[in-house]
């Protein structure tokens, strides 16, 4: 492979990053204190929104193992087809409609549309891995330059986002020492009137940032396009025949490698959504970060970015599973800055987070392939598996991720959550606390331990790329 062709297939896939960091940082944030809905209203549209893309993994699975060789390859169609489509229902999900009673409906649909739409883009984006090299090294290549270019666009989401609507939740009533102030208003005064019109400055900074990343999406899948060229299964004989859809996914639910990698990634990635989806509300209501949410972000996304290059070589020297432990890395250090809510405390919490992050998403893009040439040993003489394994990789580990968000939703609800408001109520700070620090804590460890038994190992890896290298 050409470093321009692992370019461009890289960049192809961070328009859906870019846009999936500015939902997952800011789309809590904005549902509850820009619209106004309730927390438990909130959690409905964050849960059935990443269930319904959950939902659509499989199914785009199923239609995509059935759809037939173009002359710009089997996968490509749907990714051009899809992302006009994705970039309208990503503009309206943020849009604030001029009713107030419907809000919440609005918003379930359009992120419903949204997530289902990016998994049709996603499902065979990450398939098309299996279909750029032959060569092991080729495809983890492939994959390190595409997560480091996520990871770039997942900073370039968040960094526009919050740069963009940083004015939006910064108040000069929140500035005021609370000491000095003896009435109730720090705790019951909204901070911002409700902003119920359409053209108010805080909706107006979520739409144009909700304009510039639609664009992103069109130069995405521009590039991809033209910079990468599909190969048919290098493997496959014409005599093949293509796995069934059910067939294959009962195959994959008993294929041991998979089970242990998606149950100790589902854990993994939905401590990592609890930490962005709470994260801006941890520095605004709990830790007295306000005016720097948008640098600690950032300084996040710039750690994972830089680091992603590092666990390249990390895990080529050392092996995946032995990578594993950066993501830990995060633990003892967000559990400080929830005990020592310090300015400083934070920036490095915030690096440090960065590198733990990064390791947890290139990991598993790196090991799912490995896990697809295991299967493709033991079952010779069939194709199109590597959509069903993407799809129900990608559905396990968003239904978790809405569950998670689902329920951290729900407890600010039952906590007491106030939008607008200066002060939340000491129970909201707890429970703001506990999602940032010990319940992330937990995943990570539990998915950790489940991953010491994962199966493939260094040196298993390269009899398989033996044996399927004799088979082709």
């Amino acid at each position: 492979l050409s470093t321009c062709s692992k370019l461009c297939y890289a960049i192809g896939g961070a328009p859906n990053q870019v846009a999936g960091s500015a939902a997952s940082f800011f789309l809590q944030i904005y549902l509850l204190d820009i619209a106004h809905i309730t927390p438990f209203q909130a959690s409905l549209v964050l849960f059935i929104g990443k269930a319904s893309g959950a939902v659509t993994d499989p199914v785009a699975g199923f239609f995509i193992s059935k759809s037939r060789w173009t002359k710009i390859g089997r996968l490509m169609p749907w990714m051009l087809a899809c992302t006009p489509f994705t970039v309208v229902a990503y503009f309206f999900m943020w849009y604030l409609p001029p009713f107030a009673s419907g809000r919440a409906a609005w918003y379930l649909v359009f992120y419903c549309l949204f997530q289902a739409l990016t998994t049709l883009f996603q499902v065979p984006y990450s398939a098309l891995t299996m279909f750029l090299s032959t060569d092991q090294k080729e495809r983890d290549s492939a994959t390190a330059y595409r997560m480091t270019v996520e990871v770039l666009g997942t900073l370039i989401g968040a960094g526009l986002q919050g740069q963009i609507v940083a004015s939006a939740h910064v108040s000069h009533h929140c500035t005021v020492n609370p000491t000095a102030n003896t009435t109730d208003s720090w705790h019951d005064t909204p901070s911002f009137p409700d902003p119920s019109d359409p053209l108010s400055l805080q909706a107006k900074v979520y739409m144009i940032a909700a304009g510039v990343i639609g664009g992103v999406y069109l130069l995405g899948i521009v590039i991809l396009f033209l910079g990468v060229k599909e190969k048919d299964d290098p493997y496959a004989l014409k005599s093949d025949r293509a796995i069934p859809f059910c067939k294959g996914l009962g195959l994959t639910m008993r294929h041991g490698p998979y089970v242990k990698l998606t149950a100790s990634f589902l854990l993994i990635s939905t401590a990592v959504q609890l930490e962005q989806s709470n994260f801006v509300l941890f520095c605004t209501h709990a830790a007295d970060l306000r005016n720097h949410f948008q640098y600690l972000v950032v300084t996040i996304l710039v750690s994972a970015a830089v680091s992603v290059p590092f666990w390249q070589k990390f895990l080529q020297k050392f092996g995946k599973k032995c990578a594993s432990c950066g993501i830990a890395w995060m633990i003892p250090f967000a559990v400080m800055l929830v005990t020592i809510p310090n300015l400083i405390l934070a920036y490095f919490v915030a690096f440090i987070s960065g590198l733990s992050i990064a390791a947890s998403l290139l990991l598993p893009w790196s090991m799912l392939p490995d896990v697809v040439d295991h299967f493709r040993l033991q079952n010779p003489h069939r194709k199109g598996h590597e959509t069903i394994f993407y799809s129900s990789y990608v559905f396990f580990t968003k239904m978790s991720a809405g569950i998670g968000l689902g329920i951290s939703a729900a407890g600010l609800e039952f906590t007491g959550y106030k939008p607008g408001i200066c002060r939340q109520p000491d129970d909201v700070i707890l429970t703001l606390k506990i999602l940032i620090g010990a319940v992330p804590a937990i995943l990570i460890l539990v998915g950790l331990f489940i991953l010491l038994f994962y199966p493939i190992t260094e040196e298993s890896r390269k009899e398989t790329k033996l044996a399927l290298e004799v088979l082709r």
